[in-house]
């Protein structure tokens, strides 16, 4: 027995405008789609619930191609530094937190940005200091490429003043030699966050559960989530998904990006790629390659047009990237790299080259923001999807153009160019990065431009369609775990996974995308979100 889902705009994201006016599901998958009248007369029999939109657009479930679960569920359990557009602001937010928090306990705040500061200097550890040296305290920036602490969590860490920076990250310092605090890319930044206290399996469950409750509300069915390496190492993580998702019945298809230093984890512990639970399959191989614009370790082919003395950090050396994808390669699994500057793209390409996949598995280049034409005619050639963040461009823009060279900007964030080089590309928010809503990402992609500014956008010529944006969350995201014969469109056979939106989103000018708001979600004919019961559902017996 299956649903009649009618009375709406159904888009079928097959072909752009094409609607059909009702479809019926049955366990779990998209029986078939035509006329009102043909689907009540060819399987009247079998319809045992009816749910009518009332109007509203349905559209395939929306998919964040890259995201950080545990790390969103965080964010909204922690101090959010996200929206605080001057340092006096976190300052005085900090010394709140520290004051109703029991001397001892730590303080861990996300989401700074000196580039949204009116005064860009950093805070660093002698300012936390002046705040508390009763509490450690950890400040996550924005991009999770740095974080900043004060002695008291140097002191929680066993972080003594000669400490030897680790190969692939950064230790700042102050003039005088002192320890600032500052802490840039994994390798470096695990030495305090390795010292975290609570990072148990209740923990990440709690964090699990109020992201999924959140994607829900924002019409996501699944993401391609990156956690596995972060939270007391593989298994507690894993057993977490396992408990909210399956034993806890919080439906969300979850595709699980392996850190490379989880790979062998995954291994022992039978993991395969594609392999898992109903709704949790193990995905690429994820490497990190290079860090972040903003923290200027991105791997860049010339300096920084505002910090001469360095061009961005390589996280490995191109063998030790070889060694990590004949790892993957090994394991029959496609790779999955971080790679946001130019330097580090082509250092990719390089290893792809010489270890393609194998036959029928895609490799994905995550982020490819700052990209020469030359690698782009190369990128075209290879079996290779770039999962890129829409929301990037009206964050890291107009700042970003005083770090970065400005004959390497010019091709760059191009994901009209992308798409027209025949280039499958997947949209993704980078959450806790940026906000998780994939409508920001979607109005980024098609205007360009910040959502309170005055500026008319960057790039324009690289704006995409409103179609072409929602592919990103479709058959885009689809396409990047290798799903696109049965996700990513309203089509027979394929998942009955939709996103239910308010109002006619491609009937609507690009400003007024903002305004959308999913009102149900569906995860494998199950409805996980209703708003207020906006669509009206029957049940009748079998006639």
């Amino acid at each position: 027995m299956g649903t009649l889902w009618f009375n709406g705009s159904i888009y079928t994201m097959i072909k752009e405008g094409d609607r059909v006016e009702a479809l019926f599901s049955e366990k779990g998958v998209i029986v078939d789609t035509g006329s009102l009248a043909y689907i009540r007369q060819a399987y009247a029999g079998n319809i045992s619930r009816e749910i009518d939109l009332k109007g509203q657009t349905m559209l395939p479930g929306l998919v964040d191609s890259h995201l950080h679960l545990v790390g969103h569920g965080e964010r909204l359990l922690r101090l959010d530094l996200s929206l605080m557009e001057a340092r006096d602001a976190i300052l005085s937010a900090l010394k709140e937190k520290c004051a109703g928090t029991p001397a001892g306990k730590w303080i861990v705040a996300e989401g700074w940005n000196e580039n949204e500061w009116t005064d860009p200097d950093l805070i660093l550890r002698d300012e936390l200091d002046a705040i508390s040296t009763e509490h450690p305290i950890v400040l996550k920036r924005i991009c999770r490429h740095a974080l900043v602490v004060n002695s008291s969590a140097l002191l929680a860490a066993d972080i003594k003043e000669e400490a030897e920076e680790p190969a692939g990250g950064v230790i700042c310092r102050y003039p005088d030699g002192r320890l600032n605090g500052l802490f840039k890319e994994s390798q470096a930044q695990n030495l305090i966050l390795d010292s975290l206290p609570g990072i148990d399996q209740d923990y990440i469950e709690a964090a699990l559960s109020e992201a999924i409750q959140d994607a829900h509300k924002l019409g996501l069915t699944g993401g391609h989530t990156e956690d596995l390496h972060y939270y007391n190492g593989f298994v507690p993580t894993y057993e977490a998904f396992k408990s909210v998702i399956e034993d806890k019945g919080m439906a969300f298809r979850a595709n699980l990006l392996v850190h490379h230093e989880a790979l062998e984890d995954m291994l022992a512990a039978g993991g395969r790629y594609q392999e898992g639970t109903q709704y949790i399959k193990f995905d690429s191989m994820k490497i990190f390659t290079d860090g972040s614009l903003g923290g200027h370790t991105a791997l860049l082919s010339e300096p920084y047009a505002d910090q001469s003395g360095t061009n961005g950090v390589a996280i490995f050396t191109e063998a030790e990237l070889r060694h990590w994808v004949q790892k993957a390669r090994q394991a029959d699994m496609p790779i999955a790299a971080h790679a946001i500057g130019d330097l580090a793209f082509e250092y990719v390409l390089n290893a792809i080259e010489a270890l393609p996949p194998k036959d029928g598995l895609h490799d994905r280049l995550i982020h490819a923001q700052i990209v020469r034409p030359e690698l782009l005619e190369r990128a075209v050639k290879l079996p290779v999807i770039f999962d890129i963040q829409p929301g990037f461009v009206p964050s890291d823009f107009p700042w970003v153009e005083e770090k970065v060279p400005a004959k390497l900007l010019a091709s760059s964030y191009a994901w009209k160019t992308y798409l027209n080089m025949g280039i499958t590309c997947a949209g993704g928010s980078d959450a806790p990065i940026e906000p998780l809503n994939p409508i920001l990402g979607i109005h980024a992609a098609v205007t360009r431009a910040k959502i309170d500014g005055d500026d008319a956008g960057y790039g324009l010529a690289e704006r995409l369609t409103v179609f072409e944006a929602f592919s990103l969350y479709t058959k885009g995201s689809a396409a990047a775990i290798g799903q696109e014969k049965r996700r990513g469109m309203i089509f027979k056979g394929y998942d009955a996974d939709f996103t239910v939106f308010d109002l006619d989103v491609f009937a609507v000018k690009p400003d007024d995308l903002l305004t959308a708001q999913a009102v149900m979600t569906v995860i494998d004919d199950r409805i996980m979100y209703d708003e207020n019961n906006s669509c009206k559902t029957s049940h009748r017996n079998a006639e």
